[in-house]
C-alpha cells in the first residue's frame, strides 16, 4: 500500500505538463474508498481492528448526484489542471464508477504529505442550467483554487476558467439530451406510420385505377358494338335513342372527368381504410398535440384509445338500448357501403345496388348468382357481414329473453296488486303465518300474500311448497329484495297493501329489534304513504317503546318472547289453557271480531250478551272514549251511537244479532273462590325475559311459594341480570327464589333436584340456543324425557297418594286432575319453537305444551287482519285486568242440572265473568262459542267452563 501511494505521488509530481506525457500507473481498485463530506461526522470512515485503528481522509469531492467530468488513472492523466481538455471529459462512462472514490492513507503508517490532486468534477443535476449553472461554475472555480492552495501550487486563472467553461458546456449538453431523445423517438414513430400509410395507399390506388380503366374499356367496347349495329341498320332512327341513351346516362359526371362509379369505389375504399389508420394513430394524436403546444412530455395522460373504449363501455352500461342502436347502425352501414361497392363493380343503378345489398345481408345465399370477380368479392363480403350482424342480433335477442326470464325467476319484477297482505322478512314462523292468513281469506275466496325477503325466489318457493298445505285460493307471491331499500318496497306495492307484517329475524333479540326499527323507518319514508297498518314482531319488551315512537299510531307490536312467557305461566297455573288459546288465536275455529250493530244502540250489555245466537259478546269498543275497548263491562252499560261490539265468532260474516231469547234468570248461590295455596315451581333454563315471568308469578302465586331456577348461569350472574332487568329481588313477597346450577340435559344434575315435589315444571328455551330452533327443541325434548323418567322411578305409586293442596278444590274435576297429574306426575310445560315437534311431545305423554312459533304466528295474523284485536290480547296476557281461565262446573250449576248455555252465561254474570265455552268430562277438547245455545242439556260437576274473568 505504501509503494502504491508512492508511485502515485511520483506520477503526479514528475510527469510533464503536456498531453503527450506517459500514463500514470493504474492503482488497485480495492484501495479506493468513497469520497465523503468534509464536515459530516456521520460519514467519517472507521475500520475497527488491530491493524487499522483509524483511517484519515486525504481529500474529498463536492457532493453531487451526477458528474459530467472526471479524471481516471486509466486515461491520459495530465500533470496539471491546465492540461484538462475536452478529450478527457468525453470519457464519462469509463470514469463514472471511480468518480466518487479517492485515495485513502492509513494513519498508522505515519505522516503523509498531501500531493497535488487532479480535480474531479461532476454535474449536480441533469436539469437545464440557468441561474443555478452560474453558481455551480463559481463553486468549481473556488474548489480548484482551494486545491491549489492546499498543495502549495501557484494558481493559474486561465486553467480555472477552462475547467469552469468545460463544466458549464457539458452540463448544458446533458440537460437537453432527454427532451431531444423523446422528440426524436416520437418523430421516428410518426415517420414509420406515415410510410406505412403511404405504402397502403400506393397499393390500393393502382388497383382501383386498373379497375377504373377496365370499366372504361368495357364501356368503350359496348359503345363500339352499338355504333357498328347502328351503322349496319337501315333505319337509324329506330335505334338512335335506345343505343345512345346508355352512353348519355354514363356520361353523367360528378367530379370533373370521374364518373359516379369511380367515386363510389374510392369512397368505399377510403371508408374501409380509415378505421385501421385511425386505430393505429389514436395513441399519437395527444403526443402530436403536446409537441405542437410545447407542453411537458412527461405529464401522464390516459391514451385516447383507452378513453374511447371507456366511453363505449359506459354507453353500453348506462343506456339499455345502446347495443340495439349500434347493431342497427352497423346494418345500415353495411347495406349503404355494400350498395356503393356493388354500384361501383356492376352495371346496376344505385337503387338496385342498395336493394341487392339488402338481399345479401338478409339472405346469405343470394350471392350465388353473382358473375365476375369484383361482384363476387363484394357480394361475399356483404353476405359475411350480414351473417355476423344476424348472429349478433340473435345474441342480443337471446340475452334479452334470458335476462327477462332470469329477472322473473329471481323475483325482480314488480307486483301489481292492491289490498294484499305483505310480509317483510323470513323466519320459521312464516309457514304457520301463511296457513293462518289462508284460512282467514277462505271466506272471501282467497287473497294475495306477498313475501319480500333477502333470499332467492326459487328457494323461498321451494320452502313454501314443502308445507304441503292447501292455501284454499290464496296466492303466495315471493320477491327477492331487502325491506330496507325503498326501491324493493315499491316493487311489492307497499303503499297499496292492506296490512304489513314485519317478522323478527333469527338473530339475537337486540339485533332483530334493531333491524325491525330500520324497516319501520324505511316504511315511514315511502312517499306514497301506507294504506294499511304495520304489525311488527318484537323480541324484547324493552325495545317496544322505541319502535312505537318511530312509527306512531300506524305501528302495532307483538312482543313474541313476552307473550309466550306469560302464556306459559298461565298454562302452568291452569292446565289445558294452551289448547284453548290455540283455538281462539287461530282462524280455524273461533276468533275475536269487532263490528258495529246500530240495532243494538240503547240496549244494556246483559241483553246484548244473549242477542247473538252464533257469537258470544265479550266487550265493547266505546266511541266516546277514543275507541277504547272494554272487556267484560258491567251489565248496566248501555250501548251508545258509534259503539262497536267485541265478539268471539267463527267468521266475520257468520253472526248477526237476533231477537232476545226467553231465558230463566234464576239466581245461583255464589260459591267462594278457592283459597290460594303455596306452590313450588321449577324453571329449567334461562330466558332473556325471565325477570318479567318472575313478576307475573309474584302477582299470581300465594305467599310462601318457591321458585327454583335450574340452569348453567352462575348465581351472581343471575342476580345481576335480574337487577338489570328491573326486578327487585328483596321486594318479592309471595315467592322465594332458590338457585341451583347445572345442565338440564345431564341426568346426574337433574337427579340432584326434588323433581317429585314440584307442582309445575317449566322447560324454557335457553337463551344460548334461541338462535337455533332445532337445537333448542332437541334440548327441551331431552330434558322432558329425563324428568319424566326420574319421576316415574321416584313415584311409581303417585296415584295412590294424596294430591297436592291445589287439587283439593277440584276433586270433582277429573279432566283437571288428569291434566295436572299427567300420568301420575307433576305438570310439565315445555317451550317448543318448531311446530313439527308437536307429535314428539304428544308421544312423550306431556301434560301440556306450548307451541311458541305457532301461537305467535296466530297472534300476528289476527292483529294483521284487525289491529284493534291487539288491545284485547295485551289485556288478556297481562298480569292485571281480565284474564282467560278455566273454572269448575260447581261454580255455575248443580250436578245433573238441566240448563241451556244462555242460562249458564247469565249465572256467570253474577260472578262478573263471561262464559265463552266448556269442556265435557268425556271430551278431549274444549268447545268455544258452542252452537244451539238455547238447547237444554244435563251438566256434570266433572265438566269445566272457559271464562273471561276480571280477576278480582
Amino acid at each position: 500500500m505504501r509503494s502504491n501511494g508512492g508511485s502515485g505521488e511520483s506520477a503526479s509530481t514528475q510527469s510533464p505538463r503536456n498531453p503527450s506525457s506517459q500514463k500514470a500507473e493504474r492503482p488497485p481498485v480495492l484501495k479506493k474508498f468513497k469520497a465523503i463530506e468534509p464536515d459530516d461526522p456521520r460519514h467519517t470512515p472507521h475500520f475497527p481492528g488491530p491493524l487499522f485503528p483509524a483511517v484519515r481522509r486525504v481529500t474529498s469531492l463536492p457532493p453531487s448526484s451526477n458528474r459530467r467530468a472526471s479524471f481516471d488513472t486509466d486515461a491520459d492523466k495530465p500533470s496539471s489542471v491546465g492540461d484538462v481538455t475536452a478529450s478527457n471529459l468525453n470519457n464519462i462512462d469509463v470514469v463514472n464508477s471511480l468518480s466518487d472514490r479517492d485515495w485513502m492513507y492509513p494513519s498508522f503508517l505515519g505522516p503523509h504529505a498531501a500531493r497535488n490532486r487532479v480535480v474531479t468534477v461532476k454535474a449536480a443535476s441533469r436539469q437545464p442550467i440557468r441561474g443555478g449553472g452560474e453558481r455551480l461554475v463559481d463553486r468549481v472555480e473556488s474548489k480548484v483554487v482551494d486545491e491549489k492552495q492546499q498543495s502549495n501550487t501557484p494558481v493559474n486563472k486561465e486553467e480555472v476558467k477552462i475547467v469552469a467553461s468545460q463544466v458549464s458546456t457539458t452540463m448544458t449538453e446533458r440537460s437537453s439530451v432527454s427532451s431531444w431523445s423523446a422528440r426524436r423517438i416520437l418523430r421516428m414513430k410518426l415517420k414509420r406510420y406515415f410510410i406505412f400509410s403511404v405504402i397502403i395507399f400506393s397499393c390500393i390506388y393502382p388497383l382501383t385505377y386498373v379497375i377504373h380503366l377496365r370499366n372504361k374499356v368495357e364501356r368503350l367496347e359496348v359503345e363500339n358494338i352499338n355504333l357498328r349495329r347502328w351503322c349496319s341498320e337501315t333505319d337509324v332512327s329506330n335505334y338512335n335513342n335506345e343505343v345512345l341513351q346508355p352512353e348519355d346516362d354514363s356520361s353523367y359526371k360528378i367530379f370533373g372527368n370521374a364518373d359516379s362509379k369511380t367515386v363510389a369505389l374510392y369512397t368505399v375504399m377510403f371508408t374501409l381504410m380509415m378505421p385501421f389508420v385511425l386505430y393505429k394513430c389514436l395513441d399519437y394524436l395527444p403526443q402530436i398535440k403536446i409537441i405542437s403546444k410545447r407542453t411537458n412530455p412527461n405529464k401522464e395522460e390516459v391514451p385516447l384509445k383507452k378513453r374511447i373504449a371507456y366511453m363505449v363501455d359506459v354507453c353500453f352500461s348506462v343506456y339499455p338500448y345502446a347495443k340495439l342502436l349500434a347493431l342497427l347502425f352497423a346494418t345500415i352501414f353495411l347495406i349503404g357501403f355494400g350498395g356503393l361497392a356493388l354500384y361501383a363493380v356492376t352495371d346496376r343503378s344505385l337503387t338496385e345496388a342498395l336493394w341487392l345489398s339488402w338481399t345479401f345481408v338478409a339472405d346469405s345465399g343470394n350471392h350465388a348468382d353473382s358473375i365476375g370477380i369484383g361482384p363476387r368479392i363484394v357480394s361475399v363480403s356483404i353476405s359475411s357481414g350480414g351473417m355476423l350482424i344476424f348472429a349478433m342480433m340473435l345474441g342480443l335477442v337471446s340475452d334479452a329473453i334470458s335476462e327477462k326470464v332470469d329477472s322473473l325467476r329471481k323475483g325482480k319484477s314488480e307486483v301489481i296488486e292492491k289490498n294484499h297482505m305483505l310480509i317483510l322478512g323470513w323466519s320459521d314462523k312464516l309457514g304457520s303465518l301463511l296457513k293462518q292468513l289462508a284460512i282467514a281469506n277462505k271466506s272471501v275466496g282467497g287473497g294475495v300474500v306477498v313475501v319480500l325477503a333477502e333470499r332467492d325466489k326459487e328457494e323461498m318457493e321451494m320452502e313454501i311448497a314443502k308445507l304441503e298445505f292447501d292455501f284454499m285460493g290464496t296466492s303466495v307471491i315471493c320477491r327477492s329484495g331487502s325491506p330496507l331499500i325503498l326501491a324493493d318496497l315499491k316493487k311489492v306495492s307497499v303503499s297499496k297493501a292492506r296490512a304489513i307484517i314485519v317478522l323478527a329475524t333469527d338473530e339475537n333479540a337486540d339485533q332483530s329489534d334493531a333491524r325491525a326499527l330500520r324497516v319501520v323507518l324505511s316504511l315511514t319514508g315511502v312517499k306514497e304513504g301506507l294504506r294499511g297498518h304495520v304489525v311488527v314482531e318484537m323480541s324484547d319488551l324493552d325495545n317496544e317503546p322505541l319502535v312505537k315512537l318511530v312509527g306512531g299510531d300506524l305501528i302495532e307490536t307483538v312482543v313474541a318472547h313476552d307473550v309466550i312467557g306469560r302464556l306459559m305461566i298461565q298454562c302452568a297455573l291452569q292446565p289445558g289453557l294452551a289448547q284453548i288459546w290455540e283455538d281462539i288465536l287461530g282462524f280455524e275455529n273461533d276468533e275475536f271480531y269487532i263490528k258495529r250493530w246500530p240495532e243494538l244502540d240503547g240496549m244494556q250489555f246483559e241483553d246484548v250478551l244473549i242477542s247473538f245466537p252464533d257469537a258470544i259478546p265479550c266487550g265493547v269498543k266505546v266511541a266516546a272514549d277514543n275507541g277504547k275497548i272494554i272487556l267484560n263491562p258491567d251489565d248496566s252499560y248501555v250501548l251508545k251511537e258509534g259503539d262497536e261490539v267485541l265478539v268471539i265468532a267463527e267468521d266475520d260474516d257468520t253472526y248477526s244479532p237476533g231477537p232476545l231469547p226467553e231465558v230463566r234468570r234464576v239466581s245461583f248461590p255464589k260459591v267462594p273462590e278457592l283459597p290460594k295455596y303455596p306452590e313450588r315451581i321449577l324453571f329449567c333454563g334461562w330466558r332473556r325475559d325471565i325477570h318479567d315471568m318472575i313478576m307475573v308469578l309474584e302477582a299470581f302465586l300465594a305467599p310462601g311459594s318457591e321458585l327454583w331456577m335450574f340452569n348453567e348461569v352462575t348465581e351472581k350472574e343471575r342476580e345481576r341480570k335480574l337487577i338489570d332487568g328491573g326486578l327487585d329481588i328483596s321486594g318479592l313477597e309471595n315467592i322465594k327464589l332458590v338457585h341451583r346450577e347445572g345442565n338440564a340435559v345431564i341426568r346426574r344434575h337433574l337427579e340432584s333436584l326434588p323433581l317429585e315435589t314440584f307442582d309445575s315444571i317449566l322447560i324454557l328455551a335457553d337463551e344460548s340456543l334461541e338462535d337455533s330452533v332445532v337445537h333448542s327443541d332437541s334440548r327441551s325434548l331431552a330434558t322432558l324425557l329425563l324428568i319424566r323418567d326420574i319421576q316415574s322411578k321416584r313415584l311409581p305409586y303417585r296415584d295412590t297418594k294424596s294430591t297436592s293442596l291445589r287439587l283439593a278444590g277440584f276433586t270433582h274435576s277429573s279432566w283437571i286432575r288428569e291434566m295436572q297429574q299427567a300420568s301420575d306426575k307433576s305438570i310439565i310445560i315445555s317451550e317448543i319453537l318448531d311446530s313439527r315437534t308437536r307429535n314428539l311431545v304428544s308421544v312423550s305423554r306431556i301434560s301440556d305444551y306450548v307451541l311458541s312459533n305457532e301461537l305467535v304466528s296466530m297472534a300476528l295474523a289476527m292483529v294483521a287482519e284487525d289491529k284493534q284485536i291487539n288491545r284485547v290480547l295485551e289485556e288478556l296476557f297481562a298480569e292485571e285486568g281480565n284474564e282467560m281461565c278455566i273454572k269448575p262446573a260447581e261454580f255455575y250449576l248443580f250436578d245433573q242440572e238441566e240448563l241451556c248455555f244462555y242460562e249458564i252465561m247469565i249465572r256467570g254474570r253474577q260472578r262478573q265473568e263471561i262464559v265463552i265455552g266448556y269442556r265435557l268430562a268425556n271430551s278431549e277438547r274444549a268447545i268455544i262459542n258452542p252452537p244451539k245455545k238455547s238447547e237444554q242439556r244435563k251438566w256434570s260437576l266433572d265438566d269445566v267452563f272457559v271464562v273471561i274473568s276480571s280477576g278480582s
